[in-house]
């Protein structure tokens, strides 16, 4: 159960270190196509994104529903918490299965700062969301593994010094079950050279920091294999719960800011001669969409509450990243109608909140696919795919 004393604290703290970053600073990060390095700095320096690393490894042994509060406050601040969430969730693969020496090597730099893990490799351009039939290999050579293959919608390898990378070490024709066969690395991005590994940015809507990658014969040690050999698809679905409620949480986030800057305008702004507010065309659809951030914000809640305790929480987590991305693409169109053509205008911010959280419609699971879930292992209908 979350104690509310202590989220107070950490929305407070966090609210505070996200105040000393205005809209402005965003705005320029964005119009620059730049990387918020000092947002980003300040907020590990502070321990917040160590949030989820045990304490005997440094960092504050808080649970999901305490670092969900973080990332919420950081988005509903105005900011961008994609530009560093991944280091929340993505280290959970090597706590929970990686070799006692590799946490202790690992965690404590991690959660210090002086390594960042923030990026995440398992999506391939011709398989997508299909990732058993991922075509990216590993292959045991003495000491090491070497890697071939490609990679897209990487993020944030140009800003990480470690990269959390799946590929098959078994063909898949070998395997008995299609999951079978996939394992895990901790690839140090830093020693891979040129020729080894190439990243090809990908300029998109918003301003995420996201790349292709091509290996080429890229040499791993054997030492950087998480778990065992060929059940790495396993470790990697250990993790999507966490992921899932921490982008539910930011949604949540982008829901309330949004909510906050529309009703604050529509009663600000006068057109014939009373607030816009006034109207019911403008006045119902704000006060719909924060019924709806309000009902996301409990399934968030309640899917980390199970997650917290060590119960399984599957269709919770999917249902309140869904939930939450839909209630946050709400407000922003409701934001815009608001706002009106100043909407569009830059320096209001609308318009670049409106592209960051269109992201969640589609990453970093689909809405189908949390449906196809929820059909399939909630409502027991045959299979979609």
């Amino acid at each position: 159960m979350l104690d509310t004393e202590l989220g107070g604290q950490i929305r407070s703290a966090v609210r505070d270190l996200c105040g000393t970053f205005p809209d402005t600073y965003w705005r320029e990060v964005d119009e620059s196509r730049g990387y918020p390095e000092k947002f980003v700095q300040a907020l590990t320096d502070a321990g917040w994104l160590a949030a989820l690393i045990p304490e005997e490894y440094g960092g504050s042994g808080l649970g999901i529903a305490e670092a969900s509060i973080i990332l919420e406050e950081v988005n509903r601040s105005g900011g961008n918490s994609g530009a560093c969430h991944a280091q929340m969730y993505i280290m959970g693969t090597l706590l929970r299965h990686g070799s006692e020496k590799q946490k202790r090597e690992y965690l404590p730099r991690i959660a210090s700062g002086e390594l960042r893990l923030q990026s995440f490799g398992v999506t391939e351009p011709t398989t997508g969301t299909d990732t058993t039939k991922l075509k990216t290999t590993a292959v045991r050579k003495g000491d090491h593994y070497v890697v071939n293959g490609q990679k897209v919608w990487i993020s944030r390898v140009q800003h990480s010094d470690l990269l959390l990378l799946l590929a098959r070490t078994t063909p898949l024709n070998e395997v008995k079950k299609k999951s079978d066969g996939l394992s895990v690395f901790l690839v140090d991005l830093r020693e891979a050279s040129e020729s080894e590994l190439t990243v090809r940015p990908i300029r998109n809507m918003m301003n995420h920091e996201t790349n292709e990658l091509f290996f080429d014969n890229l040499k791993v040690p054997a030492e950087n294999l998480i778990g065992e050999e060929g059940r790495g698809f396993r470790y990697i679905l250990d993790g999507m719960n966490a992921e899932r409620i921490l982008i539910a949480a930011e949604c949540v986030g982008d829901g309330y800011w949004f909510v906050d800057r529309a009703s604050s305008y529509a009663k600000e702004r006068v057109v014939f001669d009373r607030p816009i507010g006034q109207n019911q065309g403008i006045q119902f659809p704000i006060a719909r969409a924060y019924v709806n951030i309000e009902a996301a914000n409990l399934m968030r809640f309640r899917a980390a509450e199970l997650f917290d305790t060590g119960k399984p929480c599957g269709a919770e987590a999917n249902m309140a990243k869904l939930l939450a991305a839909d209630a946050s693409w709400e407000a922003a169109n409701v934001a815009v109608q608001t706002y009106g053509g100043f909407g569009f205008a830059a320096e209001f911010d609308i318009e670049r909140k409106f592209r960051e959280t269109k992201l969640y419609q589609v990453a970093p699971i689909s809405t189908n696919l949390i449906l196809s879930f929820i059909g399939e292992h909630v409502l027991g209908m045959p299979r979609s795919f």
